[in-house]
């Protein structure tokens, strides 16, 4: 089966894991994984990625991303290929590091944030690297000892650690131009415009940075202050201990987009099931609305989709009007409606591109946009249109 093409784009939250070749180990020493998250720590500042998770194991690791305006495949890019230069030069091998590409997986923030959050964190103990949370809590390969403030975080750049530290790894070699007018763009979702603030024994502006700012941004879940947050925040690691490996939590699909209940999907006819999609860890909404946003449909929704005439008769029926009159310039605010609800079922359920649908209605591309919110909430007042039109 040929992979599919990765979901981007800017303020998703993004789990990626990476293996090496053959199962072979990527971090060999301590020199090896402090080399990675040194690279790991500019590349994040300057393309203004946040990472809330990350976890290095022998043979592979896990990051917990939101990108900014710089694509998660450019950021990963620099990562990866940098990090396997140095390891190679190091190590005195030669050929690749990695096991094929990264692996990706977009998640609904609200429903996934704090459980992969966990999830990640607690992957040394799983792995056998750290014999209780007692070790973990001082284990220095993931972010959680970061984040209780047991160890100083390693993605936590001031302007001389990131001087010093871009000599040390060379990454002003491998700096594509393409990113360098990106690197202060604020993140769409979370802002990440740096803080100032004044150093008042130099009086200099200084500046707070992402990662910072991210660590802020978990704690905040748990307290209104540090003490209160970290203790909170390890007691939910604490709770999550017993619970395993948790598949659900490593892909998408139907089964884990439904938060890995089998038992909500049983019994149930198909076309009634939550949507799902390998590459998404969210509710049956979150997988079409990404999938729609990425200009993307279920190639099984297409199979068996209404065309736009068996949609626009549907809604003719329903609404006691005729086919004619909904594809005509009248302004009658019964036809309106109807040309909304064409455009909701046909744009954000079936997947037809608005174009399409605008050609069909005689309507311009940005009317029919207009109309697509306007026809969600009429479609949801008849259920018996619903159901008729197959929408969710």
């Amino acid at each position: 089966m040929p992979r599919q093409p990765r979901l981007d784009a800017p303020g998703l939250l993004q789990h990626v894991m990476a293996r090496g070749i053959e199962g072979r180990k990527i971090f060999r020493d301590d020199k090896d994984c402090e080399s990675f998250l040194d690279r790991l720590g500019i590349i994040l500042e300057e393309t203004q990625t946040q990472c809330y998770a990350w976890a290095l194991i022998p043979n592979h690791f896990h990051l917990l991303l939101r990108t900014g305006h710089t694509p998660l495949s450019k950021v990963m890019r620099r990562l990866m290929t940098g990090y396997a230069v140095t390891f190679n030069k190091r190590h005195k091998r030669s050929g690749h590091l990695f096991q094929n590409r990264y692996k990706s997986i977009v998640c609904e923030e609200d429903a996934y944030l704090l459980e992969l959050i966990r999830y990640i964190h607690l992957n040394p103990l799983r792995a056998g690297l750290a014999n209780d949370l007692k070790e973990l809590d001082k284990y220095p390969w993931t972010g959680h000892s970061a984040i209780l403030g047991h160890r100083k975080n390693p993605l936590i750049l001031n302007s001389l650690d990131k001087n010093l530290r871009r000599r040390r790894i060379g990454i002003h070699h491998f700096h594509p131009g393409s990113d360098e007018g990106q690197k202060n763009h604020p993140d769409p979702v979370n802002p990440a415009c740096p803080v100032e603030f004044e150093n008042h024994s130099t009086g200099v502006q200084e500046k707070t940075s992402l990662a910072e700012k991210t660590v802020e941004d978990i704690l905040i879940h748990f307290g209104d202050t540090i003490k209160v947050a970290r203790k909170r925040y390890r007691q939910f690691i604490k709770n999550g201990v017993d619970q395993g490996k948790r598949p659900e939590l490593q892909g998408g699909g139907l089964v884990r987009s439904a938060g890995g209940n089998k038992a909500g999907l049983l019994g149930r006819k198909k076309e009634e099931r939550e949507k799902g999609d390998e590459r998404i860890l969210g509710s049956g909404d979150f997988v079409i609305e990404v999938l729609r946003e990425a200009g993307e449909i279920f190639e099984s929704l297409i199979e068996k989709r209404m065309s736009l005439e068996e949609i626009i008769d549907a809604v003719a029926q329903y609404m006691g009007v005729s086919i004619e009159e909904i594809k005509s310039s009248s302004r009658k605010r019964k036809l309106s409606y109807a040309r909304s609800v064409v455009a909701y079922a046909a744009i954000r359920n079936m997947g037809y591109k608005g174009t399409e649908v605008a050609k069909v209605l005689s309507l311009s591309p940005g009317t029919v946009s207009q109309n697509i919110d306007k026809g969600k909430i009429l479609i949801h007042k008849h259920k018996e249109l619903k159901v008729k039109l197959q929408t969710t």
